[in-house]
């Protein structure tokens, strides 16, 4: 079968996409290489800034949007794609996995990103033995702990306020001597009495044994060096796309982010970016889901000029 359309990912930009996609009457199919639908939505504790829906948990919102696609009657398939090719002089889009292939006119990415990290001593040793990515996901094991959350966007500040809530201590370390995240986060941070704030601070090693026992740290400015005992590091410096699939497709940004405008248009005819995977100055849920309805929107005028 060719589908009119093949969608891979199924975070807020994929579940978009299927849905604007069935409403359009296009015969559609998402791939998703995750068991859970909803992408780094899955891991916000709490999305108090999505329209009409505030303080809703982050999966349950990914649960929501997963099953209005499937009430639509949109078809997933639990699956990771490896590797995308073309035929027919680029008509055909062809997906290969491991076991099949499937084909489409036009293929939506929405991929999504993954959590960056450090790059120091012990970080891959330790993790998911006290170094984590996902404070939601991992946050209940360090009640009455000491911990430090590393960043200092809207992800760190968001892990710091959730862990404060359980933790005995919060270490927030950022390189910087100021916060990136928004300033209504920054307030609610300020009045937890027991997150300390470690300004033009980078880590340079975490340690321990079968577990994390401290942070090795510096001090930009002075060059001084010290260590904190602590049991959990929570790392939220940013995020990679996950554009390895089509690295030989299109032309990547220099952080590996697919260049399409709003409209989700590529330079390859037929492909079309939504999500995180794009460059954009914002990646929040709500801009996923725009990207999404526009990528489609496009996918449509695109179908109909090479019919």
């Amino acid at each position: 079968m060719i589908y009119d359309l093949i969608i891979v990912g199924s975070g807020p930009a994929g579940l978009t996409a299927a849905i604007y996609a069935v409403r359009a009457q296009l015969s559609v199919l998402v791939l998703e290489k995750e068991y859970m639908s909803g992408g780094q939505m899955l891991n916000t504790y709490e999305v108090d800034n999505y329209p009409g829906l505030p303080g809703i948990g982050g999966f349950e919102l990914g649960v929501k949007f997963r099953e209005h696609a499937e009430k639509l009657g949109v078809k997933f398939v639990n699956i990771e794609v490896r590797h995308i090719a073309e035929e027919d002089g680029g008509r055909i889009k062809v997906l290969h996995t491991n076991s099949e292939e499937f084909r489409a006119r036009a293929v939506v990415l929405a991929m999504g990103a993954k959590h960056s990290l450090l790059g120091v001593p012990g970080e891959k040793k330790l993790t998911g033995m006290g170094v984590s990515y996902c404070a939601t996901c991992d946050g209940a094991f360090f009640k009455g702990q000491t911990v430090a959350v590393v960043g200092g966007g809207d992800a760190a500040v968001e892990d710091a306020l959730f862990l404060a809530r359980g933790c005995e201590k919060v270490y927030l370390i950022h390189r910087r001597d100021e916060l990136r995240a928004a300033r209504f986060l920054q307030e609610q941070l300020k009045k937890c009495e027991n997150v300390e704030f470690l300004w033009d601070t980078e880590v340079t090693e975490i340690y321990g044994g079968d577990h994390v026992e401290c942070l090795k740290i510096r001090n930009k400015k002075d060059s001084t060096s010290r260590s904190l005992n602590l049991e959990g590091v929570f790392v939220a410096v940013g995020t990679r796309p996950n554009t390895e699939i089509v690295t030989n497709l299109l032309h990547l940004d220099e952080k590996g982010y697919i260049l399409a405008s709003e409209d989700g248009i590529t330079e390859r005819p037929g492909f079309f970016a939504a999500g995180d995977i794009r460059k954009k100055p914002l990646r929040q849920i709500v801009t996923a889901v725009s990207d999404g309805a526009n990528a489609v929107t496009s996918v449509e005028a695109y179908l109909n000029e090479t019919k």
